[in-house]
């Protein structure tokens, strides 16, 4: 007998179809999908800022901040409701695609500025960028926790490898949406950022078809139900209540969730204070290629420091996770509440490096942009010890028909640190001295860090077991 629809397998066969890398092949159709929905939305954040205040909206840097801010807070915001839906009612793998869909309208309208009213043109676009994330962000990732069975030792490896794929793209994203955002300087207003936003577009219709074209040949019915309609091995037991050891974890994923949202309102200043700070505050050299290259001029632009982050996280990433693998065999490597307090204190240094450069801004005007470098860099390692490993965690330790949910909720710190951040921000509008404004968040994280460490005892035991 013929077996029918043979591109497609059971759930079963997913997770044992590996690469020679040991994880599954469907873990490297999602890095494609998310490396470039995330060529998507770091090439649109890269030019927002700078956007708002130019002429084309006229918005000054406070309020830019403070729509930075609720705008990427809100992205961090919409994945608990689109989680929840998810889960009950559309299933994940429908949620990212209606997710895709609307995001990748949401840039071209963006775009559409000129043709519709410029301020109409943004609060539309943003709004759906917002929603779309919703649907998309909780799904994607949940789905790569469901290619591995409950205690499989290659699970953050998985989620490592997948967070590469959200970092290539991040990289790309700022030179070529930059380029072509800032590069037209002078051009007519309503032609300025146009093709920034349409090259952001591009990208995300991109991940959209390859979606599409390769979901059913990769995985099969994961994902493909709502879990509650969907009974599995793993699922037998959801119509039953959650059990104290159920609530325990939970107090557990509210506890990193709290502790990511210092993290997060800090780190995102990337977008905002920071990009400003590229702008006004750092000598951008330009070089000169040689003649085999046709002897051009190349000027940096303020918006590629944006892509320093995730070419670190690219270049680091695999460093950290052999360090992890290494400590591990040694019976040596940190539980996820150390790798926490780790990641806090590490993102409140940068800062503190950065303070020290911006002291010499009163004698010098302008400071090497290799101060900023330092920060980006010291961030990343940081943010290696904290966000994957808050990815992976989540799979582990929510309840089975929570997951997705409790993914929205761990993506919600990023909403209140977005939020608190974006005010944050403005400080550095009011405060003349900006080594006293970057000195605020060093201070304030390096303690934070301290006091995770200190509280690390009582938040393994409401983990049992899980490290």
């Amino acid at each position: 007998m013929i077996k029918e629809n043979k591109t497609e397998m059971t759930d079963e066969e997913v997770k044992h179809n590996v690469s020679k890398a040991g994880h599954p092949k469907g873990l490297y159709m999602l890095f494609m999908v998310e490396m470039w929905e995330r060529f998507n939305y770091y090439g649109m954040r890269a030019l927002l800022v700078y956007f708002m205040t130019s002429a084309v909206i006229g918005f000054t840097d406070p309020v830019a901040f403070k729509i930075y801010a609720w705008f990427t807070a809100l992205v961090y915001f919409t994945p608990v409701i689109g989680g929840w839906l998810a889960d009950n009612y559309i299933g994940k793998r429908h949620s990212i695609t209606i997710g895709a869909i609307l995001m990748a309208v949401g840039q071209f309208t963006l775009a559409s500025y000129g043709f519709l009213p410029a301020k109409a043109a943004l609060f539309i676009g943003l709004a759906l960028i917002v929603i779309g994330n919703g649907f998309f962000k909780p799904n994607i990732s949940t789905i790569v926790g469901e290619l591995y069975e409950p205690n499989d030792p290659r699970r953050d490896s998985g989620f490592t490898i997948f967070y590469m794929g959200i970092n290539i793209g991040a990289f790309f994203a700022p030179f070529i949406t930059g380029y072509v955002g800032e590069v037209t300087a002078t051009s007519p207003s309503w032609v300025q950022w146009r093709w920034g936003f349409m090259a952001a577009g591009i990208g995300m219709v991109i991940s959209l078809v390859w979606y599409l074209v390769e979901q059913n040949r990769f995985l099969g019915h994961i994902g493909l139900y709502p879990v509650t309609k969907h009974k599995t091995k793993e699922a037998a037991e959801e119509d039953k209540p959650l059990t104290p050891e159920d609530w325990d974890k939970i107090k557990a994923i509210c506890t990193f969730t709290f502790i990511a949202v210092f993290f997060f309102a800090f780190f995102e200043q990337a977008g905002s204070s920071l990009s400003k700070f590229a702008q006004t505050s750092i000598y951008l050299p330009t070089f000169h290629l040689p003649a085999w290259l046709g002897s051009l001029t190349l000027q940096v632009k303020a918006s590629w420091f944006q892509s320093i982050n995730p070419i670190a996280v690219v270049i680091l990433a695999p460093l950290f996770a052999k360090m992890w693998i290494k400590l591990g065999s040694m019976g040596k490597e940190p539980a996820i509440p150390l790798k926490f307090a780790m990641g806090v204190f590490l993102t409140g240094f940068g800062f503190l490096v950065l303070a020290i450069g911006s002291s010499f801004l009163p004698a010098q005007g302008q400071i090497s942009m290799y101060w900023l470098i330092a920060l980006y860099v010291i961030h990343t390692c940081g943010e290696l010890c904290l966000s994957p490993v808050g990815l992976s965690m989540i799979t582990k330790l929510a309840p089975i028909k929570f997951v997705s949910l409790f993914m929205g909720v761990w993506l919600s710190s990023s909403f209140v640190g977005n939020l608190m951040g974006g005010y944050f921000a403005t400080l550095s509008v009011k405060l003349q001295n900006l080594s006293v404004f970057f000195a605020i968040p060093a201070a304030i994280l390096m303690i934070f860090g301290f006091l995770v460490w200190a509280f690390s005892r009582q938040i393994l035991r409401w983990m049992h077991g899980v490290r």
